[in-house]
């Protein structure tokens, strides 16, 4: 499986680059996800459950960043097992450009290959899938970026159900209240911290 898409945030490359190394905010964006956790130095750990097609399963797996240039780019190398479902594993090149003063153009190019039920069910279904999670993903992200939306390139953001925007709403309170307290300040932490979070 291959996906290239582009998005346009509604925020400074700086705000950006810091939005999408923030794991809270990642926790909140990302559909379906329970946890990343620091694994080393710069790895981590990600527990998710997610459906595709008709199989659906709770996968455990860990996130590698390489090559990062802040606040411009980084590769995000990534494997995770979901059981008798099968497993994942693949990477993603994520640059960033400014889009005028208060904006700026991401674009990712994300290659995965999946094995086990998955793998059965055919590539048209797990692409499918794959672009479901990443629209709601960027609807979830520009909600946390303060701007409702971020601007997709046309047919990606159709793809988002409803409902999916609901639960952005309910992530996107949760993910403030937790980072309003003490406590939730103690548990935030970069996932690029090493780098002094450019």
């Amino acid at each position: 499986m291959e996906l290239t898409e582009s998005h346009t945030l509604p925020v400074p490359q700086q705000r950006a680059w810091e939005a999408l190394n923030d794991t809270a905010i990642l926790k909140a964006c990302i559909p379906g996800c329970e946890s990343i956790e620091p694994e080393g130095e710069t790895g981590y750990a990600v527990a998710l459950t997610a459906a595709v097609g008709p199989v659906k399963a709770r996968f455990k797996g860990r996130m590698e960043l390489a090559d990062i240039d802040a606040p411009r780019h980084y590769t995000i190398l990534f494997e995770g097992q979901g059981g008798a479902a099968g497993f994942g594993k693949g990477s993603a090149q994520v640059k960033l450009e400014p889009a005028g003063d208060d904006a700026t153009t991401l674009t990712y190019t994300a290659s995965a290959q999946v094995g086990g039920k998955l793998a059965q069910i055919g590539s048209r279904l797990v692409d499918g899938a794959a672009r479901k999670i990443a629209a709601e993903f960027f609807k979830r992200f520009g909600e946390q970026l303060g701007a409702g939306e971020a601007a997709t390139t046309p047919g990606v953001a159709a793809t988002a159900e409803a409902e999916g925007a609901a639960e952005a709403r309910t992530d996107s309170d949760n993910a403030a209240a937790e980072a309003s307290g003490d406590e939730g300040k103690k548990g935030k932490r970069s996932w690029t911290a090493w780098i002094s979070r450019s």
